[in-house]
């Protein structure tokens, strides 16, 4: 409390004045300051926060609940149903399945037949071959398309070189003859994969005529020619081939530090030599890198070769392969053996049928 003055107040001067009124409002005494001008408003203060905060704690569920209404329509998730697992088998199962089968259905003997095919057809019941003899022999099968019926089913059409069982005492037969007798057939094969990936064949070979004979895709090379003597690109190739077919050194020397490719062992041939070279965008192979020619680091080559080799016995067989070739320090070097030939434009294309 302030003590009431008995008498009459001294002067005041204006400055002062207005301090003293300052202060009997309840303001604070520098503009700086965080103070309540008096207790009662710092009850005041107090008070309205307490309310604001009941008020937003009892608003707090009525407000979820408007939210939770007035928001869009929640999306229910469907319950997981329990699928086995797709099994995924490489088109090289069940060709090589076929394969087997046809193998051993020409192959079985009188009265075997629905021995055999148990293996590879479950439930084929007794079929049996009858008329005496002894059964095929196959020198040879091949699955040559493989084409998807549906998910997990196939149709495989397998190539057979095929000659008949005969005893082994014939001696006037010639190898001639015995040649003419060995014919090439075809056999469809229809096969499916179960649940855990197990294949089994859904009905006997069928025998069916050849497959039509494909045509020859351009190749994106320009014209070939007999390797230039001029062309320092064509002595890196026969170096190279040299090594890697007919062991004459290490293939490294003729290739960029890191290559993994190693030459063939034991080597199959006495000797390899280039033939005849085609390179990518020229008809004139390595007439823009003469001998003695500025080699800009970094170049590449793509070039088709023919090598013509020799076995220790004297029989010569023709190979061909694509070869990248790269310039490093002025010279060339072999970057890669690659795995097929450039095609055309526009030869890309694949028969739909095999798909």
């Amino acid at each position: 409390m302030r003590r009431r003055s008995t008498g009459p107040a001294p002067e005041q001067t204006g400055a002062a004045r207005e301090h003293a009124e300052g202060e009997e409002f309840g303001l604070p005494a520098e503009a700086g300051g965080w103070e309540f001008g008096s207790l009662g408003a710092s009850a005041n203060a107090v008070t309205v926060l307490r309310r604001s905060a009941w008020v937003l704690l009892l608003a707090g569920p009525v407000l979820g609940a408007w939210a939770l209404l007035a928001g869009p329509e929640a999306v229910r998730a469907e319950a997981a149903v329990e699928r086995p697992a797709a099994v995924v088998v490489d088109s090289s199962g069940p060709g090589g399945f076929a394969e087997l089968f046809v193998t051993a259905y020409l192959e079985a003997g009188e009265g075997q037949t629905g021995d055999v095919l148990a293996a590879f057809m479950p439930g084929a019941g007794p079929a049996t071959r009858s008329g005496g003899g002894g059964g095929q022999v196959v020198e040879q099968a091949a699955a040559v398309r493989v084409r998807a019926v549906s998910a997990g089913y196939w149709a495989v059409t397998v190539a057979a070189r095929v000659r008949p069982a005969e005893p082994a005492a014939k001696p006037n037969r010639s190898e001639a003859e015995a040649e003419a007798r060995v014919g090439l057939r075809y056999f469809r094969v229809s096969v499916r994969s179960g649940a855990s990936g197990e294949l089994a064949a859904v009905a006997l070979p069928a025998e069916v005529g050849a497959l039509p004979a494909g045509q020859a895709p351009e190749l994106g090379y320009g014209q070939a020619a007999e390797p230039s003597a001029a062309d320092p690109g064509v002595r890196t190739l026969q170096g190279f081939f040299t090594s890697y077919l007919a062991g004459g050194g290490e293939v490294d020397r003729y290739m960029p530090p890191g290559s993994r490719l190693t030459p063939i062992t034991p080597a199959p041939y006495a000797s390899a030599r280039v033939e005849r070279v085609a390179e990518f965008g020229t008809n004139a192979p390595g007439a823009a890198f003469p001998e003695g020619a500025q080699i800009p680091e970094g170049t590449r080559r793509r070039l088709l070769v023919d090598v013509t080799t020799s076995d220790r016995a004297g029989v010569e067989r023709p190979l061909t392969y694509a070869v990248a070739l790269k310039a490093r320090d002025g010279r060339w070097e072999v970057e890669a053996v690659e795995a097929a030939p450039l095609l055309a434009a526009g030869s890309g294309s694949t028969d739909k049928r095999s798909e």
